[in-house]
């Protein structure tokens, strides 16, 4: 909590402004003496570990798990500068604000680690939740950072965790931009992976030199802006980034403000709770918007890009609309708009109907399937991207674009004219279906168990 109430103070003046006071060597201290290994501690594996030459080298042993050395001392906020250099075919990191104690799997070291990656994959200075999560923010939209990584080189690491956010570059270009609280401090250690019984891989070295630490509040000062997409894992939360980037929060996670029953003028008295700072469709045998109804934003907006997350039980049906207009005379049943599906495609039947897919989850909705996805488990959370602008609009799942369309143009009429909405009580107010100037965001009651949360959108339209 102190981080948050820290960060929310100052980072309107810090966290995206690069401040120009020079920064020298005599702001950071060293993190390791350049003598011996008195300050460190070695935790969980048997890798080796030797000073030598004003380095800490770290050199693989068969048959151990993933070893560590650790500062004695703990760390919350500040800026870490180290050169580093990995032998081809040795995967590394360093841990941040990690712990190891014995009530978490008998003293494993868990925690963020800033990636030393020298495969393919190219994932270096990406963060990895060891022993928790998996990975946070991976790279593999950053090609610019997958590329900075110099193998069978010395490289340059900076990382800066202050309150909520860690950000880290790679030979001087941004890699990651993340947020999250689930751990404010904690050692930061040295990784040498584990290699199991493979010799080839045996004594293989990852090397650390110039270990500078900077903290406390000349850390805060210091810190540099970053023009890298941010990933937050606060829920219901914007970030100062998302502040400034023009994000605005339609859900808050304690109730429903901002939301109301479609064809209604408050919000629906059944078939909807807040739970687990979501907001969850109750199950109520599957019925489409007859239970609690649909809710619909009470803003409408015309270009706009919207993100939130999603979580269905088997079986689930539901849907995100977008576009929705509320025609005069009509009270029941679900709202008219643009659809990108929610479905648990291997057990609800409807992702057999329509034509070609066009029924499945994420596609939009009877018109257009989505292509080359990559669900989550049933039961764990999913990421829905939308975006409208100047008519072309695009769905996104879980970080891939999965189709795009031309709303209004000659062959969307035609995806009109070959589905349901083909029917004249789909076009509201006289309009075209789908092509409504502005329309409100809808969230559907399927009667199938479905939640939402981290509801936010940005205004692209240039007029807010």
């Amino acid at each position: 909590m102190k981080n948050i109430l820290r960060i929310t103070a100052i980072a309107a003046v810090s966290f995206f402004v690069m401040v120009s006071c020079s920064q020298t060597e005599e702001d950071f201290d060293r993190l390791y003496n350049e003598e011996n290994l008195d300050q460190w501690v070695q935790r969980n594996g048997e890798a080796n570990y030797t000073e030598k030459n004003g380095m800490i080298v770290g050199e693989t042993v068969l048959n151990t798990p993933n070893s560590f050395l650790c500062t004695k001392k703990r760390y919350s906020d500040f800026i870490l500068k180290v050169e580093l250099k990995v032998d081809q075919g040795l995967n590394s990191g360093i841990q941040i604000r990690s712990n190891s104690i014995p009530e978490y799997r008998d003293n494993r070291v868990h925690g963020y680690q800033v990636e030393i990656d020298p495969s393919d994959r190219a994932y270096s200075g990406g963060v990895y939740d060891e022993a928790r999560r998996g990975w946070l923010y991976n790279l593999a939209d950053n090609k610019p950072a997958r590329e900075a990584f110099n193998n069978g080189a010395w490289n340059t690491y900076r990382i800066e965790a202050l309150g909520d956010t860690i950000q880290t570059w790679v030979n001087g270009v941004p890699a990651a931009n993340l947020v999250d609280n689930m751990t404010d401090e904690g050692f930061i250690g040295l990784q040498v992976h584990g290699v199991g019984d493979d010799e080839e891989k045996e004594g293989l070295q990852v090397r650390w030199r110039n270990l500078r630490i900077m903290t406390g509040d000349t850390a805060w000062a210091h810190n540099k802006s970053m023009d890298i997409a941010q990933k937050t894992y606060l829920y219901n939360h914007l970030t100062e980034q998302e502040k400034q980037e023009g994000w605005k929060l339609l859900f808050n996670g304690e109730n429903h403000e901002g939301w109301r029953g479609a064809h209604m003028d408050h919000f629906p008295e059944k078939g909807w709770m807040v739970h687990n700072a979501a907001l969850q469709v109750i199950a109520e045998g599957g019925g489409e918007s007859i239970h609690g109804g649909d809710i619909v934003t009470k803003e409408e907006f015309s270009e706009f890009e919207l993100k939130l997350d999603f979580k269905m039980t088997k079986g689930a049906n539901s849907g995100i609309k977008y576009y929705v207009t509320e025609k005069a005379g009509e009270h029941e049943g679900s709202a008219f708009g643009l659809e990108y599906q929610i479905l648990d495609d291997q057990n609800h039947p409807d992702a057999n109907k329509g034509r070609n897919g066009n029924r499945t989850l994420a596609s939009l909705y009877d018109m257009m399937p989505a292509k080359n996805k990559e669900p989550n488990p049933i039961g764990e959370w999913n990421h829905a991207r939308l975006v409208s602008k100047d008519n072309h609009v695009e769905h996104w799942l879980n970080g891939k674009k999965v189709l795009e369309y031309e709303r209004g143009s000659e062959n969307f009429r035609k995806l009109v004219e070959m589905s349901k909405y083909s029917a004249p009580r789909y076009s509201a107010y006289g309009e075209r279906f789908g092509e409504a100037e502005k329309g409100h965001i809808l969230l559907q009651e399927h009667g199938h168990e479905v939640s939402f949360r981290n509801v936010k959108i940005k205004d692209l339209s240039g007029n807010n």
